[in-house]
């Protein structure tokens, strides 16, 4: 009797030399995948881990694995922390928005807006200078100032 699963989504001839042959191509992101997701490693197949197994595992992961990537089949919608950084994005313009409809709405001026934190960017990161926009008329009389040497 001839077995049906011989398409597994490794190659088309099915059984453990596939498998094998499969592993050969893609063992090391398919032992890190081991290794991150079940504590066995491609050492274990045979022993702890049954050559089933592994097929099952292989089969049923997900586009967020490093197995998915080496095949090319990641889309990069995986990854957290682009999905993270759209997010800030997202929030970032959300309050400007806010911002400035609070600021049409009672003739205030618009708040400050505080981004959302992203890492690497946080207040040791940052060098402030000075202390705000200088008005226009205070910026002609620092330059009427400093052309003249410092002379009113």
């Amino acid at each position: 009797m001839e077995r049906s699963d011989t398409k597994v989504g490794r190659c088309n001839t099915g059984g453990i030399i596939s498998l094998a042959q499969f592993v050969n191509e893609h063992g090391e992101a398919l032992n890190y995948d081991l290794l991150t997701r079940t504590n066995y490693q491609l050492d274990d197949v045979g022993g702890a881990l049954s050559w089933g197994a592994l097929n099952s595992f292989i089969k049923h992961l997900g586009s967020d694995s490093a197995l998915a990537r080496d095949l090319g089949k990641a889309t990069g919608w995986e990854d957290t922390l682009k999905t993270n950084a759209i997010l800030a994005d997202i929030y970032d313009l959300l309050q400007v928005i806010n911002a400035n409809i609070v600021a049409m709405g009672g003739g205030r001026h618009k708040q400050k807006i505080t981004p959302y934190p992203r890492p690497g960017k946080g207040a040791e990161n940052k060098r402030q200078l000075g202390k705000g926009a200088l008005p226009l008329s205070e910026l002609r009389e620092w330059i009427r100032r400093r052309s003249h040497g410092g002379k009113n």
